[in-house]
């Protein structure tokens, strides 16, 4: 039986158009230019700041991220960044008596920014705020402590093999691989990405008869 539902965020229910454009613009490089070489290190599984890296050799990305937030560059998330498919999908898991968390790899800021948006989530967490990232099974073990759920009864739902589903299935969670963003789109048919989930989805909205289903 499924009783709690954790999101990813980056290409789970935010696109992350607007995060690498406005790192191209920053960088002054073209953003079709980032865009191709996040595509190159995500085929060859590389961390995607090794986009980054690539388009500036020896950069800091850390200083480079603090830089923007300094020049008022910084992060920026708003109602246009979400997937269309978020809010009906996380509503109608609320309806059906779900417990609605969101944990991903992201900054304390990027957590503050999600909760200004007043999603329909009765918890919201970053790695940043955490201490600890994926695919470290600590964030998992961290993320159902503060939600105080157990792992047997709780779906996480993510695109990036390596950060979500494997790791997330290792630390005893139900998985949800979902076919969205470069990641996702890429993995979906993978033989191991297959059998580390439970489920495979093309929308947010088909956990509804998931959580259903495993209710018998």
């Amino acid at each position: 039986m499924i009783e709690n539902i954790v999101f990813d965020v980056g290409e789970t229910i935010t696109r992350d158009d607007r995060y690498w454009a406005s790192w191209a613009d920053w960088l002054d490089i073209p953003r079709h230019t980032l865009s191709a070489l996040v595509g190159a290190v995500v085929a060859q599984g590389r961390d995607n700041a090794d986009a980054i890296r690539l388009a500036r050799p020896g950069i800091d990305v850390g200083a480079e991220y603090h830089a923007r937030e300094a020049a008022g560059r910084g992060e920026h998330l708003d109602e246009t960044d979400l997937y269309e498919d978020v809010r009906p999908a996380l509503s109608s898991l609320r309806e059906l008596g779900t417990r609605v968390i969101i944990a991903g790899n992201q900054t304390t800021r990027a957590g503050e920014l999600l909760r200004s948006l007043r999603l329909p989530a009765d918890l919201i967490l970053t790695s940043g705020e955490l201490g600890v990232a994926k695919p470290q099974l600590e964030f998992f073990d961290q993320v159902l402590s503060a939600a105080q759920v157990a792992p047997d009864v709780t779906l996480y739902v993510g695109d990036h093999p390596a950060n979500d589903i494997f790791p997330a299935k290792k630390a005893g969670l139900r998985t949800a691989h979902i076919r969205r963003g470069p990641w996702g789109c890429l993995w979906a048919d993978s033989p191991d990405v297959a059998e580390a989930s439970d489920w495979r989805i093309d929308s947010l909205t088909q956990l509804a008869a998931v959580v259903h289903d495993s209710r018998g």
